[in-house]
């Protein structure tokens, strides 16, 4: 009697890790890597027609043309997100969306969009500062650090 109302006994953490291991799909990562590759490939490559444009055309110096360069990879970046596109095409290529400055400004731009109708100052603005700030804070003090390295080493410039 006693070996009938036994409970049916519960899959430990690694008896369940091990099952979903085994049902989960292998991942095709060569196939990943090529579309990650040819996708941020292709942002870099559209930032740099955009660098010679404004060196040829606008008459803007190696140096100075990053700048402009870089506000229309935020600006295409935004509009494609707004529009939802950017989103696919991340869904497609992975970590190759994540350049830096378009995978930034679609970061931010996917949580004005996603809080925006919690207002301006609580939704929009403390959903974007919730990812900016991390990204300021890091920024700022990996530049000190650098800075610091840079007048202990005296490399100069």
């Amino acid at each position: 009697m006693a070996n009938n109302k036994k409970k049916n006994m519960t899959m430990t953490q690694q008896e369940y890790q091990q099952l979903a291991k085994e049902k989960e799909p292998p991942r095709p990562v060569l196939k990943n890597c090529f579309r990650a590759f040819l996708v941020g490939g292709v942002i870099c490559l559209i930032g740099e027609c955009f660098m010679q444009i404004f060196i040829h055309w606008f008459g803007f110096t190696e140096k100075t043309a990053g700048n402009p360069t870089v506000a229309c990879l935020i600006f295409i970046s935004v509009v494609l997100t707004s529009f939802g596109i950017y989103d696919k095409i991340a869904q497609w290529a992975g970590a190759g969306t994540a350049v830096p400055v378009t995978g930034f400004a679609n970061s931010l731009c996917s949580a004005a969009i996603e809080h925006r109708a919690e207002g301006l100052v609580l939704g929009i603005g403390s959903s974007m500062f919730k990812l900016a700030g991390s990204v300021i804070v890091f920024g700022t003090v990996a530049a000190f650090v650098v800075g610091i390295v840079h007048l202990i080493l005296g490399t100069g410039g």
